[in-house]
């Protein structure tokens, strides 16, 4: 029977691994939890959420929302277990953290096809087939191999939010609404006046950052994605960047007076029993104890109890588009594909994504079969091909999150709104996503 190596169990190595192993491929996943832990990772679980616990949109006038979708129909793990363990969010995808990672440990170790054994990997054998989803946080030696075998010497760095505990909101501060008056009032909004939004700026801009972790140390300049900026650094971008931002107020009123406010913080649930939630869009570098000031300075949060400081950490990609192939294969090594953030795909689906076109590529190849093309009318094929070929105006590789701006665009142009255009790229990218399983026999599951 034919075999493959999966380095990693993330969302893209599990994603990875469970596609092989579903067309009849042995698979082989290598874990290094729980011998040696990184230092954003905690849970002993596979797919560990180390940042927000959204997923992001569910909506199909969204290409995220499309990726999803795209995702189900092809019989993606991480799907499964994010529809079986999510919390309301209105019309974002949110799970419970804890219940997502046991549900897919459960059913990578149960899996007749998929060995897996719990060891750090710190090169890449000469033979064989083998997908490296080792994550944005590499270990050192990992990394090292990979950057001096590939050149992987691109970094930047990656923030997580707060989780504070529910019973220390003052909800006769704080109200329940929806997000931006879509979806149901699935958030926790605390209002803030003029005169308030002021003083936290104020706070926020000349709080102490913290120190650098060892392993951060050598960097002496920070880049940060956009996508997952500190709030601290976007307050300092101008004084109204938030209320455009994380603390935007549009659409939101208190249900109990109609007032509108200056400007609104967020929360969403992170856990189903609806006990922990995390404050939206506040990834941060601040010091514990900065944040612990800072934020109860929020309305509703001056008591807050906080189970998870925000943290911030260092995320490693290649510089993919010298590389890679659409497949996620390397160019000069065909028999070696990379998955994951490291690839220059940003967010948990995305990273979803590459380890689907990667494990479905790697067992094409096992079983002696040409790996399968992902077109650009599909969200999952325009991310792969961005990664293989895309490097901005500026002369750099940026990671990128799925949007429609990749996708191939219609050969008829849509008259009226934005999103009308956005539906009909939503709905073409569905229909040949459907299309890829009719027309490749391997793709329907053993």
């Amino acid at each position: 029977m034919s075999e493959i190596r999966v380095y990693g169990a993330g969302l893209a190595g599990c994603e990875a691994a469970w596609q092989a192993a579903n067309r009849g491929v042995k698979v082989t996943l290598y874990e290094m939890k729980p011998q040696k832990f990184t230092p954003a990772h905690h849970n002993t679980n596979f797919a560990e959420l180390v940042c927000s616990n959204s997923l992001r949109s569910d909506e199909l006038s969204n290409a995220i929302g499309v990726l999803k979708a795209e995702l189900r129909a092809m019989g993606s793990l991480i799907m499964e277990a994010a529809d079986n363990n999510r919390v309301a969010a209105g019309s974002a995808l949110a799970v419970d953290r804890e219940r997502f990672s046991a549900y897919i440990t459960d059913r990578i170790r149960s899996h007749p096809n998929i060995t897996v054994v719990e060891e750090e990997c710190t090169a890449i054998p000469e033979e064989g087939i083998t997908v490296v989803a080792t994550g944005p946080l590499t270990s050192d030696d990992m990394a090292d191999y990979i950057e001096r075998e590939l050149g992987a010497g691109l970094h930047f760095y990656d923030a997580a939010a707060p989780i504070v505990d529910f019973e220390s909101i003052d909800m006769s501060k704080a109200f329940f609404a929806s997000r931006y008056d879509k979806g149901d009032a699935d958030y926790i909004n605390c209002p803030m006046s003029e005169a308030e939004y002021r003083a936290f700026y104020e706070a926020l801009v000349t709080a102490e950052e913290a120190a650098l972790k060892e392993f951060d140390a050598k960097y002496q300049k920070l880049e940060v994605f956009e996508g997952c900026m500190p709030v601290e650094v976007m307050a300092k971008r101008g004084y109204d960047t938030l209320t455009f931002g994380p603390m935007k107020p549009v659409g939101i009123a208190n249900p109990k007076t109609g007032e509108t406010y200056f400007a609104v913080v967020q929360l969403r649930r992170e856990n189903a029993e609806g006990t922990m939630y995390n404050i939206v869009g506040f990834q941060t570098h601040l010091t514990f104890g900065e944040q612990r000031r800072v934020f109860r300075m929020i309305p509703g949060l001056e008591n807050a109890e906080f189970l998870r400081y925000g943290v911030m950490h260092r995320n490693t990609y290649l510089n993919s588009p010298q590389l890679l192939n659409p497949d996620y294969s390397l160019r000069q090594r065909p028999s070696v594909f990379f998955a994951g953030q490291m690839t220059g795909v940003e967010g948990y689906i995305e990273s979803t994504s590459s380890g689907f076109v990667a494990g479905i590529s790697a067992a094409y190849r096992a079983l002696g079969k040409e790996t399968p093309s992902f077109t650009r009318e599909t969200v999952i094929g325009s991310l792969a091909h961005y990664v293989a070929g895309n490097i901005s105006v500026s002369g750099k590789f940026q990671p990128m999150n799925a949007n429609f701006g990749i996708v191939a665009p219609l050969e008829k142009k849509v008259k009226g709104p934005k999103k009308f255009r956005n539906e009909a790229l939503g709905a073409r990218a569905i229909a040949k996503a459907e299309a890829f399983i009719n027309e490749n026999p391997i793709m329907k599951e053993e």
